[in-house]
């Protein structure tokens, strides 16, 4: 073993022999990518078959804190990765990863984050494929700083967008909302909040799959993260050009996530998760797609929360068990800095 340092310098940063060290013990051992050129050289057979699309994405992640309770910067890095091509129909196949590292950041800490995107790539059947370090002055990150890019195939002929979207589809989510959001708030010392919850940060491309076979007609997907579900059907309801109606009766909410959002006065339909995706699709198909992510693990909590209509286009609105009606803007500002 070559790596003798605990901590991170600025030596693991210069192009030398330190820096060669930490790249060869920290990264490419676990993530093993295919040959040590300056690029990746990709095939699959996917690709092959006519009117295939490549999908292809990017996204940084500077949580704070780094490991909470159901993941760790490492694990939404994958994840979130993951989950932007998955909504759009895609096939996972490859990522790459780039690190921020400031000095002083600790190499155990760095090992433990490492693993966890190893595992998370290998249950996806994703390869890491390339990546990047660089390191920084203390102060000038917070620890570790990630930015992964992601490579997939689309099947011919499928084309999820929310333009195919039509009134009177249904609207479904595939658990409880807010989780993630919620941990990182409890995980941050200032807040003093104790919880048993787990954040949701979860890969979803096997709940796409299951959908995309259960429902032909499947119409579009978004994966509800920063800006949690309130942002995500607002963006789809404009683009639309369509309304949506939630029940508010059955929007999936755990009562940990109600209570700390009462404590602090925040709106669970805001907070971000890492593990939930919102569906459209024909009503008719609609109990056909709830049977199939059920049996998942990512999906067990999924329910048809509203429906899309033709009026007020643009625009989503909450119905109360009530009987009464508000409407569900665009987040404005931020509740919660350095959530993903």
């Amino acid at each position: 073993m070559a790596l003798r340092d605990s901590h991170v310098t600025m030596a693991h940063g210069g192009g030398g022999r330190a820096m060669r060290d930490l790249i060869d013990e920290v990264f490419t051992s676990v993530f093993q990518p295919p040959g040590m050129e300056d690029q990746a050289r990709l095939m699959d057979a996917a690709l092959q078959k006519p009117g295939a699309r490549l999908a292809f994405t990017t996204d940084g992640f500077v949580v704070s804190p780094l490991e909470f309770p159901g993941g760790d910067i490492g694990k939404l890095a994958v994840c979130g990765t993951i989950n932007d091509l998955a909504v759009g129909g895609a096939r996972p196949l490859w990522l790459s990863a780039g690190f921020i590292i400031e000095e002083g950041c600790d190499i155990t800490l760095l090992r433990r984050i490492v693993a966890s995107m190893a595992q998370e790539a290998a249950a996806a059947g994703v390869r890491i494929v390339t990546g990047d370090t660089k390191v920084v002055e203390r102060g000038a990150a917070d620890g570790v700083f990630i930015t992964t890019s992601g490579i997939g195939v689309i099947a011919p002929g499928l084309d999820l967008n929310a333009r195919q979207i039509q009134a009177g589809d249904a609207i479904i989510v595939n658990g409880s909302l807010g989780d993630h959001g919620a941990v990182i708030m409890a995980s941050r010392g200032n807040f003093a909040l104790e919880t048993d919850l787990t954040s949701d940060c979860a890969a979803l491309h096997d709940v796409m799959s299951a959908a995309l076979q259960a429902a032909p007609d499947l119409r579009a997907a978004r994966d509800c993260t920063r800006g949690g579900l309130a942002s995500s059907l607002n963006e789809l309801a404009l683009e639309a050009g369509l309304g949506m109606v939630l029940e508010e009766t059955k929007v999936p909410l755990r009562a940990e996530v109600r209570g700390l959002c009462e404590i602090l006065g925040l709106d669970p339909l805001y907070l971000a998760n890492e593990g939930r995706l919102v569906l459209f699709a024909p009503i008719a198909q609609a109990q056909a797609i709830l049977a199939a992510i059920k049996a998942l693990p990512e999906g067990s909590g999924a329910a048809i929360i509203g429906e899309v209509v033709d009026i007020h286009p643009g625009q989503v609105r909450m119905r109360s068990g009530f009987g009464g009606s508000r409407i569900v803007d665009m987040l404005i500002g931020d509740q919660l800095p350095r959530i993903c």
